[in-house]
């Protein structure tokens, strides 16, 4: 029996004792005691007594029925307000979003780099062989061939700073004179790289709470797939979107398993300051002007331009005025005293952090006008972040890795510092909005390469300060009561432009990480106020290898360039697109 129905019992028999019941029963007991009844008397009363009590049953089955309704009813009413008060204190959000992709992309003229590292290898090898460089591509497979054992030795024990050295110790003549021979065999000639349909399925469940006055939580958990692969991890072919890494798990199509995109605490009105601080992982993508071209508000504190990236860390913020807030925010890129092995290396070769730390200010924030300005700083930046990728080569031996393994990447050395900068400006002008935006970077590097290269150099060359820009514009119109929108958006990157948006919105690649141009024309409509439909347009024309990358040389791709991986010289999308919202 619950306690709920043990309590009701109780009250019950406090009632009927008040109302009388019992004093009945019990001046009936004592008539009996003081006369000896007859057999009709005691027929009769028997009778009696069994429609008394009859009565007197259902009376008080009727009494606790009425009385457990009531409490039910109290109970009710009682626990009404203290639901209201704690839905008023919790906010469920959430959007699911279909999309069906049509994409053609081409692939330039090129030679394959790893083909060419592979063959400098061998080189090597045979000339500890022979002493002699070889006069075919077929004395060193002949080599190799007649010397399988010493060669799977060799290329065990090869590392890429013994490949460097002995590339330093080649003759410029005899170089020259290699690589005549070897690139023919490494030339990959132009094609297509068409899909012709892809399917994504997108699932975003948001949770809001009011903690305490001044206290609130802020969560996202994200599921994003492709239909018909839930296996997590991708072939890498060169695109930075191809290796599972921390700031990209709910933002690049990755399997059904939902993921933890945002989650942070903020503490408002500090001391009973207009300032705040709020720590976890932060909401740091879909930041102003991408969320225009999703008929979304602002989605992300950092200009997506320049950020559009999960990460976690913290940010201080101190609300100037009602229309403006300057943050200082600070972040981790990389952990390197957890789970990367520190402890089996020699205290020399071990890594420090990657540190990030930003300046984010709304200078100027109404409905009709905003204005964002963006400064930031990567520390120590690393040659890539801890992932998840299957390679399909050695970086180092260029040898053809057979089966497709998962490898976890970690990084291995320090390249240098970045810089960036982003403005935003965008205004709303009766059924018009428009936007521009213009980003810089500027790289530091500390003279290290790596099997993947240094800060914007090739692994084999000495990296320089190097800086790029990136410009950014779209206008899009509001009719039929605001429900539908079309916009155009254009941005322009040059040769060694790079941010922190491999999380961007986008299933080809970030457009805006493109060294090139980009186009995108755009329509959206509300079907319901809640569900809308997006056909969308987007057309890329890279001029530049490695657009996305601070690792590697960027390369002009129309002059058939030695390339590490393949990469697009243009690619276009048709994309249809459903959403509901909750």
């Amino acid at each position: 029996m619950s306690e709920r129905r043990v309590f009701s019992i109780v009250a019950a028999s406090i009632v009927l004792l008040a109302a009388g019941v019992p004093a009945a029963t019990t001046h009936a007991a004592t008539a009996a005691k003081t006369a000896p009844a007859t057999t009709e008397q005691r027929t009769g009363t028997a009778a009696a007594a069994d429609k008394d009590g009859d009565v007197s049953a259902d009376a008080t089955r009727d009494a606790v029925e009425d009385l457990e309704q009531r409490i039910e009813d109290l109970e009710r009413r009682l626990n009404e307000p203290e639901r209201h008060a704690a839905l008023d204190r919790l906010l469920f959000q959430g959007d699911f979003r279909f999309e069906a992709h049509t994409i053609q992309a081409k692939i330039p003229d090129h030679f394959d780099g790893m083909v060419l590292q592979n063959l400098i290898v061998k080189t090597l090898f045979y000339f500890q062989q022979v002493g002699a460089p070889p006069e075919s591509i077929a004395d060193l497979d002949a080599q190799i061939e007649s010397h399988y054992a010493d060669w799977l030795l060799f290329t065990s024990k090869l590392t890429f700073g013994q490949l460097k050295e002995a590339m330093a110790g080649f003759d410029p003549a005899l170089q020259q004179q290699l690589f005549a021979m070897y690139l023919p065999a490494a030339f990959v000639p132009g094609a297509n790289a068409d899909n012709d349909i892809l399917y994504t399925n997108r699932l975003r469940l948001r949770i809001r709470a009011r903690v305490g006055d001044n206290v609130t939580f802020d969560g996202r958990l994200s599921m994003y797939k492709v239909w018909g692969d839930s296996t997590g991890v991708r072939v890498f072919n060169g695109q930075p979107t191809t290796i599972n890494i921390d700031g990209t798990t709910a933002n690049v199509p990755n399997s059904d398993i939902l993921r933890v995109e945002r989650a942070y605490f903020s503490w408002n009105d500090i001391g009973g300051l207009p300032v705040y601080l709020s720590i976890g992982r932060r909401p740091s993508t879909g930041g102003v002007p991408l969320n225009f071209r999703h008929d979304e508000p602002r989605g992300g504190t950092p200009a997506g331009s320049v950020i559009d990236f999960q990460f976690d860390g913290l940010t201080f913020g101190w609300h100037i005025n009602d229309f403006s807030t300057l943050r200082l925010c600070y972040g981790v890129g990389y952990e390197s005293g957890f789970g990367n092995g520190q402890v089996l290396k020699n205290p020399a070769d071990r890594l420090d952090d990657v540190q990030l730390l930003g300046i984010n200010w709304d200078v100027w924030d109404t409905d009709d006008m905003f204005v964002q300005l963006t400064v930031a700083k990567a520390f120590d930046v690393t040659d890539g972040f801890n992932g998840l990728v299957v390679l399909p080569a050695d970086p180092v031996t260029g040898q053809a890795i057979p089966a497709p393994v998962i490898l976890r990447y970690t990084p291995s050395a320090h390249l240098g510092d970045l810089d960036l900068a982003s403005v935003v400006f965008q205004r709303s002008d009766g059924p018009v909005d428009w936007f521009v935006s213009a980003n810089y970077v500027e790289s530091s590097p500390n003279g290290v390469t790596t099997p993947f290269g240094g800060l914007f150099s090739d692994p084999f060359e000495a990296p320089q300060d190097r800086s790029g820009s990136m410009f950014y514009g779209g206008v899009r119109l509001r009719f039929n009561d605001d429900r539908t929108k079309i916009g155009v958006e254009y941005n322009h990157g040059s040769r060694y432009w790079f941010n922190f948006a491999a999380a961007e919105d986008e299933i080809i690649a970030p457009k805006t990480q493109t060294r090139g141009d980009v186009w995108e024309v755009y329509l959206t409509h509300r079907i319901e106020n809640r569900f809308l439909v997006k056909l969308d347009y987007i057309d890329y024309s890279y001029d530049y290898s490695g657009s996305g990358w601070l690792l590697g040389t960027p390369k002009d791709l129309e002059t058939q360039p030695v390339l590490g991986f393949p990469t697009y010289d243009s690619a276009r999308k048709f994309a249809l697109s459903l959403m509901a919202r909750w």
